[in-house]
């Protein structure tokens, strides 16, 4: 390959900007240790400024990672920065990404700022994060609605200052793939000093063409590509990582560059994205879904057997599909169990916290068969949860429910020490659940999501339900997962109301409009 695509990953920041999907600091870790095993180039880790648990972690994800390069963001404001700074000062390698909007709806409405005081912004700002570090990336938020002539002289301005990546991204989702390239192409011919940066593009998908528009930038010139796990992001989220890194990979005859990304690790990347944040991946998901390499036709399947490539451009174990074997049962032993989570990137920081994972497991295993590394995660994700905030706890559920009768659900609650009990009719098991629950809480929250998904296949599956709650503008996931949906589900809603009692800090409050 002639060039090195480099993979800027977003999850941990933008990501997590998706309603409900805020992360701890635990968790943030947990996803950039597997991105790191990923060989992410560029992992961007959150937004320091916005809260106080923001910057702690992106502090620590600096503090562990040591193979990839670690990130803040930060708008084009001293504050901004200088937190940045602090965030990523542990990292062996950090980086400064900073950011103002060049689009003239934005500069009038949002900013209330002139081209020329934007501009004088943006170079202010590049050399103030250069006082930090020798790598400072500059975006230009909204660039797909900026003047081209303005977009050449901020960049020109921004490499001149210190920018060594330079960011256009598609905010709002608006390109298609042709404009997009032509973009990108012009940007790099017009701009003087071009040659002195790396050209980087990020895209949303709000017209479901985040990865399109991203493969049409590499096309015309960009060298790094800024995606998230799944596509998770704001609103339709961000260009997949996993469909950016298999399209350059598979299509090498169209592609003059390559990643470094070690493919087998993107499933695993997927699940555990997948099980931290509550959102399921769909079956039709391109490379990470359930059905991505299934075949039902008669004829896909014949072809298949008589040569894989008849119907399969890229091999599932190429992806990380062939790592998810039974590996544990209820035979295995704790450092069998403690091995296994170190490969899957979980690591404990007690014997008491093993122990506890390990008394988890054995459970587990009473009720399944089959331990898949799936289960592993879903395991620990359930006991950090439980960890983080128990105002609420199930202690006991029963439900009753046959035909011709209404359903009935009986649960005790431990809640702050003691005890309660509660019963309530509903029109399934599930909602006789939730409303017995809400007899006890009271939270009068609005449940505006349920969702359910099997983590492996079999019916004795662990189902992993997400519940979202809104409450007084503030949107929460619940996670949930048990070999019962139905207590799975009360697990998800209780979790669900253990966020919505707790101060916001964990989530990530909107500073700005980033990127």
């Amino acid at each position: 390959m002639n060039d090195q695509l480099i993979i800027f990953d977003t999850t941990l920041r933008d990501g997590e900007q998706s309603p409900g999907a805020s992360m701890t600091r635990d968790e943030k870790v947990r996803i950039a240790k597997v991105l790191e095993r990923m060989r992410v180039d560029v992992i961007e880790a959150g937004f320091p400024v916005a809260s106080p648990g923001d910057f702690e972690a992106v502090k620590a994800v600096a503090e562990t990672v040591t193979e990839s390069i670690v990130c803040g963001l930060a708008r084009a404001v001293e504050k901004d920065i200088d937190r940045a700074a602090e965030a990523i000062k542990p990292a062996k390698r950090g980086r400064i990404h900073t950011f103002i909007a060049t689009s003239p709806i934005h500069m009038e409405h949002k900013l209330r700022m002139t081209e020329d005081a934007v501009l004088e912004r943006a170079v202010q700002m590049v050399r103030r994060a250069r006082q930090y570090t020798d790598d400072v990336e500059f975006s230009a938020e909204d660039a797909v609605r900026s003047d081209i002539d303005f977009l050449c002289r901020v960049f020109e301005a921004a490499i001149d200052a210190g920018a060594r990546t330079i960011n256009v991204p598609d905010t709002v989702g608006y390109s298609i793939p042709q404009m997009w390239g032509e973009r990108m192409k012009t940007l790099i011919e017009r701009v003087p000093n071009s040659d002195k940066a790396i050209w980087s593009t990020h895209c949303h998908n709000d017209l479901g063409l985040a990865v399109a528009n991203s493969l049409a930038a590499v096309l015309n010139g960009a060298r790094q590509v800024e995606c998230t796990i799944n596509g998770l992001g704001e609103r339709a989220g961000n260009a997949s990582l996993e469909e950016i890194v298999m399209a350059v990979r598979t299509r090498r005859d169209v592609f003059q560059c390559d990643t470094r990304i070690d493919t087998t690790q993107i499933v695993p990347a997927s699940r555990l994205v997948s099980n931290i944040t509550g959102f399921p991946v769909q079956p039709n998901k391109a490379i990470v879904g359930a059905n991505a390499f299934a075949h039902e036709s008669g004829i896909h399947q014949d072809g298949v057997i008589k040569k894989r490539e008849t119907y399969e451009i890229m091999r599932a174990e190429d992806v990380g599909w062939s790592a998810n074997r039974m590996v544990l049962g209820k035979h295995s032993g704790r450092n069998a169990f403690r091995q296994r989570l170190k490969e899957l990137g979980i690591e404990f920081r007690t014997e008491q916290d093993l122990n506890t994972a390990f008394e988890r497991f054995k459970d587990l295993a009473d009720k399944k068969h089959e331990i898949f590394d799936e289960d592993l995660q879903a395991l620990v994700t359930e006991a950090d949860l439980e960890q983080e905030n128990e105002h609420y706890r199930l202690v006991s559920l029963k439900v009753c429910s046959q035909t011709g009768e209404v359903p009935y659900a009986t649960i005790t609650l431990a809640v702050n020490g003691g005890e309660k009990q509660s019963g309530a009719e509903g029109s399934g098991p599930v909602d006789a659940s939730f409303k017995a629950i809400e007899r006890i809480a009271g939270s009068r929250g609005t449940l505006l999501l349920y969702s359910v998904n099997n983590i492996t296949s079999g019916t004795d599956s662990q189902g992993e339900v997400t519940v979202r709650l809104e409450k007084g503008g503030r949107i929460v996931n619940g996670h949930g997962a048990d070999t019962d949906i139905v207590i799975a589900s009360a697990k998800a809603y209780l979790n669900a109301l253990n966020k919505l009692i707790v101060p916001a800090e964990r989530t990530h409050p909107q500073v700005g409009q980033p990127i």
